[in-house]
């Protein structure tokens, strides 16, 4: 069972750490993610930064190194970064630009329009939006236009799967993670995605699930190979994510 896992994140306090609305994570290092997941076979992945690590890249670089080329990061930046310190983040492996409207911590959604296309032209990265859907209708015909998005947590809620889809429908990915933090038929939401556009599902374990109801479990896995065909399942679990990660200048 080959997974690319797209949504994970590394929590180390040799590095800034910084509370957010009145939280601060655990700890979470390397050899803690390999140890979770030494049953599943993990050929790469996306390191997420969290509203708590704020706009720190050291841990990001070092998680990178300890994890090997097959594994992505994805930043939290200020729109005002120079184009050079994106290039060595680039040269470290970072493949995306994350907002992080839910939490904070990161660049507004301001700067959406303009920052999501300069990264893209300048080194080909995409951009993330943790985000619930059903906010996003204020911002769909810019978000319609951008090279290269994706959508956190199946979008976080039923309210929004109709807003997702129509993204989707325009060439967003959407993560599928974080089963156990979203107010949504995941099944449900899973199937919708997946029928209007095969190549948007990638699956994420969301580790160590920080603020979820329900952290990650192996069920969160098996949902995926029940409820879709061995071929579906693969593009989900590992071939979507795969070509989107590794896309590059």
């Amino acid at each position: 069972m080959k997974i690319f896992d797209t949504h994970l994140h590394i929590i180390d306090f040799d590095f800034p750490i910084q509370e957010n609305q009145g939280y601060i994570p655990p700890s979470f290092l390397v050899e803690d993610y390999q140890h979770a997941t030494k049953e599943f076979e993990i050929i790469g992945g996306a390191i997420v930064s969290g509203s708590f690590q704020g706009y720190d890249q050291g841990y990001l670089i070092k998680a990178l190194k300890e994890m090997g080329p097959s594994f992505y990061g994805v930043t939290q930046l200020p729109f005002n970064t120079t184009d050079q310190n994106i290039l060595q983040l680039n040269d470290h492996g970072v493949r995306a630009l994350r907002f992080n409207v839910k939490r904070g911590g990161s660049e507004d959604l301001s700067q959406l329009d303009y920052f999501a296309r300069r990264v893209y032209d300048l080194v080909g990265w995409h951009s993330e939006l943790y985000i619930d859907a059903k906010d996003l209708i204020e911002i769909k015909e810019i978000i319609r236009k951008l090279p290269a998005i994706s959508i956190d947590h199946l979008g976080l809620s039923e309210e929004g799967l109709p807003i997702l889809l129509d993204l989707v429908e325009s060439g967003a990915h959407v993560k599928a993670t974080g089963f156990g933090r979203v107010e949504l038929d995941v099944v449900k939401a899973m199937k919708a995605i997946h029928e209007v556009n095969h190549e948007a599902l990638m699956f994420g374990t969301d580790l160590p699930s920080t603020r979820a109801k329900r952290p990650f479990n192996i069920k969160d896995i098996h949902v995926i190979l029940e409820k879709f065909d061995t071929k579906n399942a693969n593009k989900i679990l590992y071939e979507n994510a795969v070509k989107w990660y590794s896309c590059k200048k």
